[in-house]
């Protein structure tokens, strides 16, 4: 029997920096949304593929919380790491930071959780590496994703029970 294989967190984490231009931002002055949650989707599916080793597609965007606005020349962190591995889909945690060129200070931004798919030769979703929590942060956060899928199943099925999907 095979060995089943796991991978760290730390293995296919990702890192990437964003400055805030004038196409960027609306009226406000402030970044659209719509362009953060494409940096955000576009980081996950980096730490999905470099986690599963193929092709990964999102499943959904479970969770995301802008925090505080994002201003023009700011420029934009992004973190994001796997925190949980089921069969075949696995969930990617997003933190964004903004951070004052002239000053330094760093701000949390925004949040964002993310389910991905990982997919076989015909498209299909197939078996990935469980996760491996190490430090203390990545076990509160796998932790944590168990807590979001038990809530989220749970809701699925008071949604259905209640004849209404």
């Amino acid at each position: 029997m095979s060995e089943e294989i796991t991978k760290t967190p730390k293995q296919s984490a990702a890192e990437t920096r964003h400055i805030v231009m004038p196409d960027h931002t609306n009226h406000y002055g402030t970044l659209f949304g719509g362009t953060l949650m494409s940096w955000i989707d576009l980081i996950a599916v980096m730490v999905a593929q470099r986690h599963c080793g193929r092709e990964a597609v999102t499943a959904s965007v479970d969770k995301l919380n802008f925090l505080e606005p994002i201003s023009l020349g700011d420029h934009v962190i992004l973190k994001a790491s796997a925190n949980y591995a089921g069969r075949s889909s696995l969930e990617i945690g997003v933190q964004v930071s903004k951070e004052n060129p002239y000053t330094g200070i760093v701000t949390r931004a925004t949040t964002a959780y993310l389910t991905f798919v990982a997919l076989d030769e015909n498209k299909k979703p197939c078996p990935i590496p469980k996760i491996k929590p190490e430090t203390e942060t990545e076990i509160r956060r796998y932790e944590n994703a168990i807590l979001r899928q038990e809530a989220n199943r749970n809701l699925v099925k008071k949604i259905k029970d209640n004849g209404k999907v």
